[in-house]
């Protein structure tokens, strides 16, 4: 059983890095980092993961869904990031705000607020041990 989800969670992040190399306006792109993984013992069929964000200044993502089953927490470590989620409202937040989203969230913008200073985020995620991709660019 170690073995499959060990599997699992490679490809998962393999898949998460791959979508997350996205192209700002300026040509720079945002770079995520895996910080954390591991299944949640208590909750069978479920575990956490946790990527560090980096954008440069003027770098965005573009709209995209993460894991059906995922639901996120997202904490601003330094700068400003714009956000917004389903239907709900663009906000700025700041170092040391943050924010979440439900499982089926379209997450339409998501960038750094400043095209002079970088910005970072922590995402926790909480979702089923065997996930699909953690980010899906929406079509």
């Amino acid at each position: 059983m170690k073995t499959r989800t060990f599997i699992i969670a490679t490809c998962a992040v393999v898949a998460f890095s791959m979508a997350a190399r996205v192209s700002a306006h300026d040509g720079e792109a945002e770079t995520v980092t895996q910080k954390f993984e591991a299944a949640i013992p208590n909750i069978p069929g479920k575990s956490m993961i946790a990527v560090e964000v980096d954008y440069p200044p003027g770098a965005a993502s573009p709209p995209h869904t993460h894991a059906k089953s995922a639901f996120i927490y997202a904490y601003v470590i330094s700068g400003a990031i714009e956000s917004q989620v389903n239907d709900g409202e663009t906000r700025i937040y700041r170092a040391g705000e943050s924010w979440s989203e439900p499982p089926n969230a379209i997450h339409s913008i998501s960038r750094n607020a400043s095209k002079t200073e970088p910005a970072k985020l922590l995402a926790v995620s909480v979702l089923d041990t065997n996930h699909e991709a953690l980010t899906t660019p929406v079509k």
